[in-house]
């Protein structure tokens, strides 16, 4: 039986003591593929931001077993990166490497290679030189996921890894997140289309601020579950978007 590497007991996440998300009681295994879905608003970028340790909780825990929090990577959304950062490629993929080399190393000869092979993997070679703020959407994207390779973590959280790039990137990112899952890494993604979901997540939490259904996905991604999730949102807000269907 595979073991939990992940849980939430009675969570309650939120900013200036207003919960975003509450009383979630959930667990993930060691290997899982897990969505994360739920319209805008429903908690779900403030779970992962929890799991990685910036948020702390209002109430409850977070429990990590058989794995420390350095072995985590996290992918945020893109809106979050500062495009204009004078920095390389080479440097983005390569601070994948500091939990094994530390910041203050040099990587030499060895690095360099590991960071020419993962800019390879996800079509980039070549890239290493050019300044982040040159690349587009989908590139961009591809060079985050070469630094989460380097990472070599045993849970990966993405937060919606495939937003606003093209679809060749898109197919060439859920190949890599297919690897992950067959080299039995644990990974979590928010996700908006519900058919990536169904495509390619064996497994679906739905939230809306609280757990509104968990477990396999066409379970959960009911038509009266996700109408739930839905009405339970807009209680909250109604400029809630709804997912995609």
């Amino acid at each position: 039986m595979d073991s939990t590497i992940l849980r939430f007991d009675n969570l309650t996440l939120g900013y200036d003591r207003h919960p975003a998300v509450h009383h979630l009681d959930y667990a993930i295994r060691a290997g899982a593929l897990v969505a994360v879905v739920g319209p805008n608003g429903a908690g779900k970028s403030t779970l992962l931001k929890g799991t990685i340790g910036s948020l702390a909780p209002l109430g409850g825990a977070i429990r990590l077993t058989g794995i420390d929090p350095s072995e985590i990577a996290y992918l945020p959304q893109q809106a979050e990166i500062d495009w204009s950062f004078p920095i390389s490629v080479f440097d983005v993929v390569a601070m994948g490497l500091w939990r094994q080399r530390g910041a203050s190393r040099r990587f030499g000869r060895e690095g360099d290679r590991m960071v020419g092979e993962a800019l390879d993997t996800v079509g980039l070679g070549g890239f290493e030189r050019r300044p982040i703020g040159t690349l587009s959407g989908g590139q961009m994207q591809r060079a985050l996921f070469a630094r989460l390779l380097l990472q070599d973590a045993r849970l990966i959280l993405l937060d919606e890894p495939f937003t606003a790039i093209d679809s060749a990137t898109v197919r060439d990112l859920k190949g890599l997140i297919r690897r992950w899952h067959r080299e039995r890494r644990t990974v979590v993604a928010v996700l908006h289309d519900l058919d990536q979901v169904r495509s390619e997540f064996p497994e679906t939490l739905l939230l809306a601020r609280e757990q509104i259904a968990a477990g396999p996905t066409e379970d959960v991604l009911s038509p009266a579950n996700l109408d739930h999730a839905r009405r339970l949102t807009e209680a909250f807000d109604e400029g809630a978007a709804v997912c995609v269907r």
